[in-house]
């Protein structure tokens, strides 16, 4: 018990400090001691805890053993503690009330399965409060089996069970509760794998049609939420073809009906493989829709055969039909972890060269016969990088704790309006995507 006595006291102490903020200053002089409330939920839970053992949930952003959420909608939180036993369905989850003070074992799910793989909250039905989105790992195979359990006085209610590779919580139809986007494999190990949406609708959850990915189930590398040009919601769910290369399918109501808006019938994937690079959606100009990576090789300069591939990569967004709407040209480099907008007009004719740390951007014109050179953008690590960041007319266009990017213009460069002011807005650093580790 000494164990349950110190997680609960870590637990509340983070919702204390959590609550700080929200006090008054003259509370802020109080000396701290344990609440009544304290003891009453260590108490509640000494009770229960006899034949269990802790089991947090392994992925997701709801770790904790011991979890808070408002599941009935009254406005109070219920204590939901995640625990394991040796019963014929181990995995428990205990749901705490508060009344008059006291804590109160008001439910418990009891499921099977090995683990808790992830669990949300999210409002799917027509209650108040939110419900329950649990995920278990039935075996240490991919099987897994996600339930919704929805709350009235108390008690849990299942709304819905299926198998699922990953799963989503997302409102496709816009009308303000989610349902649960489910992808999971095909008959076979081969086949591509299959997406189906739950939506709450007439009491119950109901299961929308099947379609198909680009993939099988167990390439999937990302899945974010997103709105496709035009202000429908969508989901991108991103796999990976070999070893070199991605498919991001395009989730969607089509009509009222569950579509991959993205899966070309002709080639039998969804437009976007990439070869070469990781590529995933993006919002890559922060407009509240989601585009896609389309890479174009890029013609080099004669005398440069031996320099290495470069590549331009054309953003565009997809509306609910299929069709494709360009929304911005980039120059990526993932190797150094920074990439450089383009304007539209010229995009297509630039090329890079890369020489070590040092890339070299020319302009080819209009017969594609002539290259020009436009400016170079320097990758400075060295201890005198403040220095070599300044020499030659060059200029700073980020300065990061360990390397300087600088960049110097050509004289060519002012007739397309590239100026310093411009180069440092459009010049940006790739980020880790924070949730997979992916860019």
């Amino acid at each position: 018990m000494k164990r349950i006595s110190k997680l609960l006291c870590l637990f509340l102490t983070a919702l204390l400090l959590s609550g700080c903020a929200m006090q008054a200053v003259d509370d802020l002089y109080c000396l701290p001691k344990r609440s009544e409330d304290y003891h009453n939920l260590q108490e509640a839970l000494d009770r229960v805890m006899s034949g269990l053992e802790f089991c947090a949930p392994l992925s997701g952003e709801n770790l904790q053993t011991i979890q808070m959420k408002d599941l009935d909608g009254d406005g109070i939180s219920e204590y939901l503690l995640f625990a394991k036993g040796n019963t014929e369905k181990p995995l428990h989850i205990l749901i705490f009330r508060q009344e008059k003070g006291e804590y109160i074992l008001s439910d418990t799910i009891q499921s099977s399965g090995a683990a808790f793989d992830l669990v949300e909250y999210a409002r799917m039905d027509d209650r108040p409060g939110y419900e329950l989105i649990v995920g278990n790992q039935v075996s240490n195979q991919v099987t897994r089996s996600v339930a919704v359990y929805t709350f009235n006085e108390g008690k849990a209610s299942a709304l819905m069970q299926a198998n699922y590779t990953k799963f989503v919580t997302c409102d496709l139809n816009a009308d303000g509760r989610n349902g649960l986007l489910v992808l999971h494999p095909g008959e076979s190990a081969e086949d591509h794998g299959i997406a189906e949406v739950y939506t709450y609708q007439n009491g119950a959850m109901e299961r929308s049609n099947q379609t198909s990915m680009s993939e099988s189930a167990d390439r999937m590398k990302r899945i974010i939420s997103g709105k496709l040009h035009g202000g429908q919601p969508a989901v991108y769910v991103a796999s990976a073809v070999g070893e070199s290369a991605i498919i991001t399918d395009v989730f969607a109501l089509v009509d009222g009906q569950f579509a991959n808006v993205s899966f070309s019938n002709e080639s039998g994937t969804s437009v976007q493989t990439l070869r070469n690079y990781y590529v995933y959606a993006d919002d890559i100009d922060d407009d509240g829709t989601i585009e896609l990576p389309d890479l174009i090789n890029m013609q080099i300069p004669a005398g440069n055969n031996e320099a290495t591939m470069q590549y331009l990569i054309r953003w565009y967004a997809m509306t609910a039909s299929g069709d494709e709407v360009v929304k911005q040209y980039t120059y990526h480099n993932f190797q150094s972890g920074w990439y450089l907008h383009l304007d539209d007009e010229y995009a297509r004719r630039i090329a890079v060269i890369q020489l070590g740390n040092t890339y070299e951007f020319y302009l080819w014109d209009a017969e594609s016969l002539k290259a020009e050179k436009l400016m170079t953008i320097y990758a400075l690590s060295g201890k005198d990088r403040d220095e070599q960041a300044r020499i030659n007319n060059r200029f700073i266009v980020y300065k990061g704790d360990s390397i300087i990017y600088a960049a110097n213009l050509e004289v060519a460069s002012a007739s397309l309006g590239i100026t310093r002011d411009s180069m440092i807005k459009n010049f940006h650093l790739i980020h880790l995507d924070w949730k997979t580790g992916e860019t």
